[in-house]
């Protein structure tokens, strides 16, 4: 039985970008703890004409979570978080509109698992940037062993996610 546990296989699908952080809210759930939800509106196309791709993501992981919510207020604030970002398991889902001037349509909308936060800049000022993955590991090494958590091993400049 634990033979089986240790064969199971995952396929990852991870998207990665830049977008703008909208619609930060916590959604309640039946039993258990609120989730962290986000909606990114992805950059796509010519910089000369963009076009975006709205993702509702769940943020999953320690580290995303609290960078997402250190950038509610700003958000809220109506700033512009720009992110780059790494979103999982991208799908679409089907739903039907049920008010406007669409009730009754089908229509579709893209789900994932916010991952990432790899820098965020507000109203085109960076306030956060992730450490390179190789800076942590030669630290590791250098040091010899480390027990500080990952968000402690990330530069942060400044702290001007709120408004």
């Amino acid at each position: 039985m634990s033979n089986q546990a240790q064969d199971t296989k995952f396929f990852d699908l991870h998207t990665s970008g830049i977008g703008y952080l909208n619609r930060i809210r916590d959604v309640p759930i039946r039993k258990g703890t609120p989730i962290l939800a986000v909606t990114v509106a992805a950059l796509r196309g010519s910089s000369d004409d963009v076009e975006y791709s709205y993702i509702d993501c769940n943020v999953v992981g320690s580290d995303a979570e609290k960078l997402v919510r250190r950038c509610r207020q700003a958000v809220d604030a109506g700033k512009k978080v720009l992110v780059a970002f790494r979103i999982g398991d991208i799908r679409t889902e089907a739903f039907t509109y049920e008010k406007g001037e669409k009730k009754g349509q089908a229509g579709a909308s893209l789900k994932g698992r916010l991952l990432f936060l790899n820098w965020i800049k507000v109203d085109g000022e960076t306030v956060y940037e992730a450490k390179p993955k190789d800076s942590v590991d030669q630290d590791l090494r250098q040091d010899g062993s480390s027990n500080a958590p990952a968000a402690e091993q990330q530069t942060q400049q400044g702290d001007q996610f709120a408004a």
